[in-house]
């Protein structure tokens, strides 16, 4: 497994990220369930885990705050969390929300610190001057640790860096957009999503080249599901409806992205590796201080994705992938 720095942690970040929007504790079955898998993740070498203050409906913190405890690893792991995710009433990124959402997460998370706190989504309309002055405030009061956007331009984070500078405050270092090796051609929520992958985001991944120090935490980089090996450059639209979630149909699930599916199992084939180990290694062979976020349920294809993190693609097959 690779680790690398993130810039306001003391500890050591796996470039594998579990993500946990998916377990939960509603029931000793499903807590158990969540126990088993974020040990399989642990004995892999995968120290991070992300999760959100939204996901299933706050149990998917409340069961790694369980986890924590029972294991005695709070200090080995890092969580990253996300908060002011708008609702039906609201788009809630403000400073009392942040605050709010904030306090939550650490009763949930039986924990007094956040490793990396990022805001689930963006509000363009509202200054970034406020947003970098309340995470100032909770990083001083040692409630977070890095701090960002999920979801953020890289236009907005400049933006709310620069104020940053400016008035002496700590900058963002951290950001969560979609990134991999599928083209996020639609939409998959609704909501304002941000992603940095293909050739049209360019500019964006050249900005993150330039500031290094933002490191990128890349949210569905198998393309949830799409990667996973189940599906086929071939599989029908009706076959994939039984395979794949919703998002993954609307924003994943076509042309563009079943070429590059076909492509990632003949350069898999080549290596001796697996689609997903091929999906995964395209993610963190760029030049870009860049994390995966991936979700693997069982020990097996964590295995294969840990293995994946290690494997360099040149810049001549990233190329081939992409087409």
């Amino acid at each position: 497994m690779k680790y690398a720095t993130v810039k306001g942690l003391n500890k050591k970040v796996s470039r594998m990220v579990y993500g946990c929007d998916w377990i939960g504790a509603q029931d000793e079955e499903k807590k158990k369930i969540a126990f088993e898998t974020l040990d399989n993740a642990v004995s892999v070498g995968c120290n991070a885990l992300d999760t959100a203050w939204v996901y299933c409906g706050g149990e998917s913190e409340r069961v790694i705050g369980m986890w924590m405890e029972a294991r005695g690893n709070r200090e080995q792991i890092a969580v990253l969390s996300k908060g002011a995710h708008p609702n039906r009433e609201r788009r809630r990124v403000t400073p009392f929300d942040i605050q709010s959402d904030i306090h939550d997460s650490l009763a949930r998370l039986k924990t007094s610190y956040i490793d990396i706190y990022v805001l689930h989504r963006d509000n363009p309309d509202v200054p970034t001057g406020p947003i970098v002055e309340i995470f100032n405030q909770l990083h001083s009061e040692g409630k977070i640790r890095a701090f960002g956007g999920s979801n953020w331009t890289h236009q907005r984070i400049e933006d709310a860096n620069e104020y940053a500078y400016k008035h002496g405050l700590i900058p963002f270092t951290a950001s969560s957009p979609n990134f991999g090796l599928a083209d996020q051609v639609e939409n998959p929520w609704g909501e304002l999503n941000v992603s940095i992958g293909g050739a049209s985001q360019k500019q964006a991944q050249a900005w993150y080249k330039a500031h290094p120090d933002v490191s990128i935490f890349a949210y569905s980089s198998l393309a949830r599901g799409l990667f996973s090996g189940r599906i086929k450059p071939d599989t029908t639209a009706e076959e994939a409806r039984t395979i794949l979630d919703k998002p993954a149909l609307k924003a994943y699930f076509h042309p563009i992205n079943l070429a590059r599916l076909a492509r990632a199992g003949e350069l898999a084939a080549k290596k001796g590796l697996t689609v997903p180990q091929i999906a995964a290694a395209y993610v963190i062979s760029h030049p870009l201080n860049i994390f995966s976020l991936q979700a693997p349920r069982n020990i097996e294809e964590m295995r294969q994705n840990a293995a994946a993190i290690d494997t360099e693609l040149s810049a001549a097959e990233l190329q081939y992938l992409e087409g």
